[in-house]
């Protein structure tokens, strides 16, 4: 088993740096246990080193400044300064309820740098068909939709790991009306898909579609990467791709049309190797579009410049 890397503490960027005493610990050798974990389990909660800077500058696809993992708590101007000084110019804040859309929505109208994308996860959506409020929450989401700085309808679409088949016709219901919400308001489409690809390429199939759609935390195979290029639908990769088990991602990665490619964090989630584990952010943007540019045998820059200019087809302009 490969030994885990030490942390430099003073490398770690300094809104993201760890109280003394929480550096003592870590350099101790022991490691604080996430409040929010399940089983006991202990995990790192310091945020990794800041990765060298990427010569051209990239956008986080998807993530969610609302989150919180470990003990340290960053403002939104933070998390920003600390992307920009490795050449991460800006991010797309993502809505999985009608809280954190309407969050998402108040930030991208703060920050010239942050756009929003605004939904109903697929989850949410079978505990609020459950209550008999799915109907009212969409409706919020619709009218989130049309704030100019919102450019997605995102997340929304299948998740079969944690909902139970009998939810699954109400994920359906909101995935579709998602798609609806986006065509009618021009919006693209971000779409979470878990363990439900067949389903998630029928629905798209059979329903009216936004001009982008992005496969967010893109987790198929080299056939539906394929599938993706036939359609021009886009592909966002996460640290997962990083990951050593990860082959058939990378094999996906190898299919994906260079044009159709997006990079993401999903943070404060999926920290890509060798920090996995570890919280997330947008600041480590850089170590996954390294990985894949180097997985892709591309020059940097010039994948950096196509990541970039991918983003911007998307999204539009910040």
């Amino acid at each position: 088993m490969s030994k885990k890397p030490d942390t430099d503490v003073n490398r770690i960027p300094e809104a993201y740096r760890p109280t003394a005493e929480e550096a003592f610990a870590a350099n101790e050798g022991r490691v604080r246990k996430s409040d929010n974990e399940k089983g006991g389990s202990k995990r790192n909660l310091q945020y990794p080193e800041a990765p060298e800077a990427l010569p051209v500058a990239v956008v986080d696809n998807h993530t969610h400044l609302d989150f919180l993992d470990g003990t340290v708590k960053v403002s939104a101007a933070e998390a920003l300064a600390t992307a920009a000084s490795v050449g991460v110019k800006g991010l797309i804040q993502v809505g999985c309820d009608v809280p954190s859309s309407e969050f998402a929505v108040q930030l991208a109208n703060e920050y010239s740098n942050i756009l929003a994308a605004v939904a109903i996860h697929p989850n949410d959506a079978a505990r609020l068909a459950e209550s008999n409020d799915l109907r009212s929450a969409i409706e919020r989401i619709e009218a989130l939709a049309q704030d100019p700085r919102v450019r997605a309808l995102g997340e929304t679409g299948l998740d079969y790991f944690r909902t139970a088949e009998d939810g699954r016709d109400a994920q359906e219901l909101s995935f579709r009306e998602h798609l609806r919400i986006a065509v009618d308001h021009g919006k693209a489409v971000q779409i979470h898909d878990r363990d439900a690809h067949e389903d998630v390429v029928r629905i798209l199939k059979s329903s009216p579609t936004p001009d982008k759609v992005v496969f967010h935390c893109f987790s198929g195979d080299q056939e539906l990467a394929q599938i993706c290029n036939d359609n021009g639908w886009y592909m966002s990769f996460s640290g997962t791709v990083t990951f050593k088990n990860s082959h058939a991602l990378r094999e996906a990665l190898q299919v994906a049309d260079p044009k159709l490619l997006l990079v993401e964090t999903d943070a404060p989630f999926l920290t890509p190797h060798p920090f996995r584990g570890r919280p997330n952010a947008s600041y480590m943007i850089p170590y996954t579009t390294r990985f894949m540019a180097q997985a892709l045998k591309q020059d940097l820059a010039d994948f950096c410049a196509q990541i970039d200019s991918n983003t911007r087809e998307v999204y539009g302009e910040f």
